[in-house]
């Protein structure tokens, strides 16, 4: 037991240490794009189920963009929906996909969408989710970045009912971690961001090459970012393009997103690692990076449990060091998450109960990680949204 823990150990810090590596590169000076005329035409595709709340608000932010209008077109992609979603959505304006057929995922509602919309020559398209806010200037940075050549390009995310609960605070606190540590430095490393579902956009070029959208998992954003990275595409991470997100406030419900997050992260390695370690375009170093972060999705929890199961075989003495070592554990990640919120530009005083229950919010990834592995989510559940989103607040 104590050989297996100590392999399984070894290759996590060997993981760890080349994630800590990359992660210095977040202190290298960030070059904006350069200021582009505004020649790209965006399809914003909406998917959405039951979203009636929510829909409008998305669609009246995304006619306040200061892009020119003639330039992007807005496209609602209902899934099935037993509510109003496609009559708001008409009566705001846009033009509705109604989709067919059986959906289990996310990843299956694209999938038509482009193949519906890809022969209309649209130059990129852009994706949001329906409780999303993005900021006036999102798709001139996105323009920017693309006239740049990049060709998938992610945004910045902030929760917008940040100080709703400690627990939507501590999504934002994770989103903006997630950024500064691994997606921030791993595009000034020339790798891929972390691409999350959300407020991205990608270059026609790619789903002409991929031939369309092509997900298998309940995790279609990472899957996508990882067989983008297999064919040598990076992700970008676009400072300049910021989006609101509404963030879960309950704690259950949360436990619930998360561990979908978790079991499609395990089910879309399970599809695509192979390939990435395969991969031999001239970009190699972007798909064996994106690799990583596969393999730690992993190795952590398996870590995890042979560390419980070798409990018996531990010196008395450890288990007299592990109270103290807890402890200045969770100071540890409390002190993390005032950084985070600074970086990140929440007030730290709205955020005092999300920072002081932070270390519970972290602790609880260990569980839905290791139940990822052995009781995998099949089958997508919608999260409900309220349209409460106060982008001043989160500002």
């Amino acid at each position: 037991m104590l050989k297996v823990l100590t392999i399984l150990s070894t290759a996590l810090s060997l993981v760890a240490v080349y994630t800590g590596m990359i992660a210095l590169f977040t202190f290298k000076k960030r070059v904006p794009y350069a200021k582009a005329a505004p020649k790209t035409r965006f399809l914003v595709i909406i998917p959405a189920r039951n979203e009636e709340s929510v829909i409008a608000n998305l669609i009246a932010a995304l006619r306040r963009q200061d892009y020119p209008k003639e330039k992007f077109d807005i496209v609602v992609a209902a899934n099935n929906c037993t509510d109003h979603t496609a009559e708001v959505s008409r009566a705001a304006g846009v033009s509705v996909f109604e989709c067919t057929g059986a959906i289990t995922c996310k990843g299956d509602v694209l999938h038509q969408v482009i193949e519906r919309y890809l022969p209309e020559k649209y130059d990129a398209f852009a994706f949001f989710d329906a409780d999303n806010l993005p900021d006036p200037g999102f798709l001139s940075a996105m323009n920017d970045a693309l006239c740049a050549g990049e060709r998938v390009c992610k945004c910045r995310l902030k929760a917008g009912n940040a100080f709703d609960s400690w627990v939507s605070g501590n999504y934002g606190i994770y989103h903006a971690m997630m950024e500064w540590v691994f997606s921030r430095p791993h595009a000034a490393a020339g790798f891929s961001s972390n691409l999350v579902g959300t407020g991205y956009v990608v270059h026609r070029e790619v789903f002409e090459r991929l031939g369309g959208w092509n997900t298998k998992s309940m995790c279609e954003d990472s899957e996508f970012g990882a067989i983008c990275a297999s064919i040598g595409v990076r992700v970008a991470w676009v400072y300049e393009a910021l989006s609101y997100d509404e963030q879960v406030t309950g704690f259950w419900t949360s436990m619930r997103q998360r561990l979908r997050w978790c079991s499609g992260m395990v089910e879309a390695a399970h599809y695509r690692l192979p390939a990435l370690l395969k991969s031999d375009v001239p970009k190699r170093g972007v798909a064996l990076d994106f690799a990583m972060t596969f393999i730690l999705a992993h190795t952590q929890p398996l870590a995890t449990v042979l560390m419980i199961l070798a409990l018996p075989w531990y010196p008395k003495w450890m288990f007299l060091t592990m109270g103290a070592s807890a402890c200045l554990s969770a100071i540890g990640i409390m002190l993390l998450s005032v950084l985070i919120c600074k970086l990140g530009g929440y007030p730290i005083k709205k955020m005092v109960p999300a920072i002081l229950l932070s270390p519970i919010f972290m602790v609880s990834w260990a569980p839905l990680q290791i139940l990822a592995l052995v009781t995998p989510v099949k089958r997508w559940s919608p999260i409900a949204h309220t349209g409460q989103d106060d982008v001043e607040k989160a500002a």
